[in-house]
C-alpha cells in the first residue's frame, strides 16, 4: 500500500528577498520607462505628441509616424550600412585585441613595456580630439565617402586588447606547455586552446564593439555625406533636419535604430555578464 506524498509547501519569502525584488523592480521600471515612453509617443500624432500637459498614453493610436519615416527615409539602406559597418568593426576588433592581447601575455621582447604603455595611452584620448587628423588622414588615402572610411579608424582597441591581455594572463601556462611538448606551434595552440577558453571574453568584447559602432554618430557623419551610405543615426538625423524636430517621428526612430541593440542584448545576455565576470570589467 502506498501512501500519498504531500506536495512541499513553497519556501516563503525571506523579509531579505523582498526588499531586493522590490528594489529591483524599481530599478527596471526607471530603466524602461523611457522606452515605453518614446513607443508610447511615437504612436501619437505629431499634434498630440507636443500637447502640454503630456500624458502617457496616446488619446488616438495612430502609426503616422513611423509610416512617415519609412517613407522619407531610406531605412534599409542605413540598416544595411550599419550592419555592414558593425560587423566589419567587430571581426577587425576582435582578430586584431585578441593576437595583441596574447602577444603581450605570453610573449617577451625587447620595448614590450613601452609597446604597452603606448598601447594603454589610447586609453587617456578622447575620440573626438582624433575627429580632425583622422578625417585628414582618411581624406588624403581617398577614403571619404567610403566603408573602408567608416570601418578603420574605428578599429584602434586599445581598451579591447587590455581586456583580453589581462584574461590571457589568467589561463594556466601549463596547457599550452603540453601542448608545446606535443609538438604543437604558436599558432596552432593559440587557436584550439585559447580562443575556446577565451569565449566569454570575446563574446563580451565583441558585443560591446558591436554596441558601440552601432550607436557612432560623430565619425560615420564626419566621414560621409552621401546619403546611399548612411548609417542608422546619421539618417534619422538628417531625416529630423529635414523637416525640423517631429517628435513622434523622432521616437520611432530612436526605436528602430536601438531595435537590433535590445536584440542582442535579450539574446546575448548570459554571454555579457559571463564576460563582464571574466573581463575585468566589474572592478576586478
Amino acid at each position: 500500500m502506498t501512501t500519498a506524498v504531500p506536495a512541499q509547501s513553497r519556501r516563503a519569502w525571506t523579509p531579505g528577498q523582498i526588499v531586493l525584488t522590490l528594489l529591483a523592480t524599481a530599478v527596471s521600471a526607471i530603466f524602461l520607462a523611457p522606452l515605453a515612453w518614446g513607443l508610447f509617443t511615437s504612436l501619437k500624432s505629431e499634434t498630440e505628441a507636443v500637447a502640454v500637459p503630456a500624458h502617457w498614453l496616446p488619446k488616438r493610436w495612430t502609426g503616422q509616424a513611423w509610416k512617415a519615416l519609412l517613407d522619407t527615409g531610406n531605412i534599409t539602406d542605413w540598416f544595411i550600412n550599419s550592419l555592414v559597418v558593425s560587423v566589419c568593426v567587430t571581426s577587425v576588433v576582435l582578430l586584431v585585441s585578441a593576437l595583441a592581447g596574447y602577444g603581450f601575455a605570453r610573449t617577451e621582447f625587447r620595448g614590450k613595456g613601452v609597446l604597452m604603455g603606448l598601447v594603454m595611452s589610447g586609453l587617456m584620448v578622447s575620440p573626438a580630439v582624433l575627429g580632425v587628423p583622422l578625417f585628414t588622414t582618411v581624406q588624403q588615402l581617398g577614403m571619404v565617402d567610403t566603408y573602408w572610411g567608416m570601418i578603420l579608424p574605428q578599429c584602434a582597441p586599445a581598451a579591447m586588447v587590455y581586456i583580453l591581455y589581462k584574461f590571457f594572463q589568467g589561463i594556466p601556462r601549463e596547457l599550452e606547455e603540453a601542448a608545446f611538448i606535443d609538438g604543437a606551434g604558436r599558432w596552432r595552440v593559440f587557436f584550439t586552446i585559447v580562443v575556446p577558453l577565451s569565449r566569454p571574453s570575446l563574446a563580451a568584447v565583441g558585443i560591446f564593439t558591436f554596441i558601440a559602432s552601432w550607436n557612432n554618430f560623430l565619425w560615420p557623419y564626419m566621414v560621409t555625406n552621401n546619403p546611399d551610405l548612411m548609417t542608422m543615426p546619421n539618417g534619422i538625423a538628417t531625416v529630423m533636419n529635414s523637416y525640423g524636430i517631429q517628435w513622434a517621428q523622432l521616437m520611432a526612430g530612436g526605436l528602430m535604430a536601438g531595435l537590433p541593440l535590445i536584440v542582442v542584448f535579450v539574446f546575448f545576455q548570459r554571454q555579457i555578464v559571463a564576460g563582464v565576470a571574466h573581463t575585468g570589467l566589474a572592478g576586478q
